[in-house]
């Protein structure tokens, strides 16, 4: 009698999603599925906008990151403008960008997956959190938190505003930042780059401590996909488009977002709301690619500061070759990248052309379509916007990194599903496992599907006439 696990819903992710784990009539696991179960439609209500808006309309679609669409719709309008950003502007959206990827990451790896690190995978779910990690380890849960905050205040020093800053805009950004900022930005550099190497430090014994994690958790070959820089240089906010294999080979480099129809595809599934993304020059599903801070420190030669590529050759060494094929390395991966990015701010923090006035070009409507790119946290974000003459939105295509990541996803929770579930009982322990997996990729799904508040997790073993054959609750 084939069976099936619903997890509904996934916990300590953003955004609402529940999970299928369906089981043959000798109680092993045949499939599970990543079902993302909220709509939000931003891609239909934006048509009819001035294309001025759309970086401050798009950075509403997630409060954990604003920046990423604020970022990508601002780099669109460029194109549309048909301008060149002066220095000073995408200096500062270099920086602006890098407080986001230290307050995204800190909080995926301090608050919602250090948790089952620490506390243990089969602890009590009422304390296997953040509060529960504050009266395990205080020093990290402070470290963590006060990191999160050196991200969030940079991006208010450049913005005026944590969330939803309407500073980057067509054309560069509104302001410099000020003396002031740059103070407190120096003074808390140090503690930064600090916590940052101690928590590094702690996931290379999680590395040693989980190996079973390591080899079930998403591993598996792929293609994975992110920007580079000249000489393959690691990169967040410009550069070109490459593609490698689970062996490190490149397979397409020097690729412009302008042509992202031409590499990638998109199919749709009836059980999910998201998106399915895929390389076209191997066919859906075969195109399964990876993005993300693991795509990123796989597709890159050197990360481009003295710290940061230190520890990038320990990161390879510890995956085994140039590429790291586990999807539990996206833990490592994202904070190599914090340490990358403290070091970026402080190369940026003394640069005169911060706190430069000239930071906006302003141009008409030039261009009736374009793309814009750009890295965000959770991995490569495109833009894709036609207007008509007077600048009013006619059409918007937004491929976001969580979409990309869905094939991935899915196939990380089956093969963890495979390995751990192997009765038709079900316990706390193996369902959180499965949905570790899930977290390991960091999904935002309000971006994704273009929710607020909380549902209890509910989940039944269902046969197939129909009886519940085990139940479990988690309010």
């Amino acid at each position: 009698m084939s069976k099936t696990v619903v997890i509904d819903p996934v916990t300590r992710i953003e955004g609402h999603a529940k999970i299928s784990i369906f089981l043959d009539d000798t109680g092993e696991v045949s499939d599970a599925r990543f079902h993302v179960v909220e709509f939000r439609g931003f891609e239909k209500f934006c048509e009819g906008r001035p294309m001025w808006e759309m970086a401050g309309i798009t950075a509403r679609i997630c409060g954990i990151c604003p920046v990423s669409h604020l970022l990508a719709a601002a780099k669109t309008g460029d194109k549309i403008q048909a301008v060149k950003v002066p220095i000073a502007g995408e200096k500062l959206r270099r920086m602006m960008n890098q407080g986001q990827i230290i307050q995204s990451h800190a909080l995926s790896f301090f608050h919602l997956s250090s948790p089952d690190f620490l506390l243990g995978w089969d602890s009590d779910p009422a304390t296997r959190n953040v509060f529960g990690l504050m009266a395990a380890d205080p020093d990290l849960a402070r470290g963590g938190i006060r990191l999160r905050e050196f991200g969030q205040t940079v991006i208010e020093l450049l913005g005026a505003r944590k969330l939803h800053a309407a500073w980057a805009v067509p054309g560069g950004v509104r302001t410099p930042l000020s003396d002031e900022g740059r103070a407190w930005i120096s003074d808390r550099l140090p503690e930064s780059r600090a916590t940052i190497l101690n928590a590094i430090e702690l996931c290379k014994r999680l590395l040693d401590q989980f190996t079973t994690e390591v080899q079930t958790f998403g591993n598996f070959r792929s293609l994975f996909m992110g920007l580079v820089g000249k000489d393959g240089l690691w990169e967040h906010y410009d550069g070109h488009l490459r593609f490698v294999d689970s062996d490190g080979q490149i397979v397409a480099d020097n690729l412009s977002e302008d042509d992202y129809l031409d590499f990638l595809g998109e199919a749709v599934e009836p059980w999910s709301y998201l998106k399915s993304p895929y390389y076209k020059p191997l066919g859906y599903p075969d195109g399964i690619y990876r993005v993300g801070p693991l795509a990123r420190v796989n597709v890159c030669s050197t990360m481009g500061t003295p710290l940061a590529d230190k520890e990038l050759l320990e990161f390879r060494h510890r995956a085994g070759g140039p590429v790291a094929n586990s999807s539990f390395f996206y833990h490592y991966a994202r904070l190599l990248e914090i340490l990358r990015c403290v070091e970026g701010i402080e190369q940026l923090v003394d640069d005169p052309d911060v706190v430069s006035k000239h930071t906006r070009a302003t141009a008409g409507i030039n261009q009736l379509e374009a793309v814009g790119v750009s890295e965000a946290p959770r991995g490569t974000l495109f833009h894709h916007y036609k207007v008509d003459e007077k600048g009013l939105i006619e059409k918007v295509n937004l491929i976001i990194a969580t979409g990309q990541n869905n094939l991935a996803m899915n196939k990380t929770v089956a093969q963890i599903a495979k390995h751990y579930i192997h009765n038709n009982k079900i316990t706390e322990g193996l369902l959180n496992r499965v949905e570790a997996g899930i977290r390991a990729y960091d999904p935002c799904l309000s971006c994704s599907t273009h929710a607020i508040g909380q549902m209890p997790l509910h989940v039944q073993l269902v046969g197939t006439s129909g009886e519940i054959l085990d139940e479990a609750l988690r309010n």
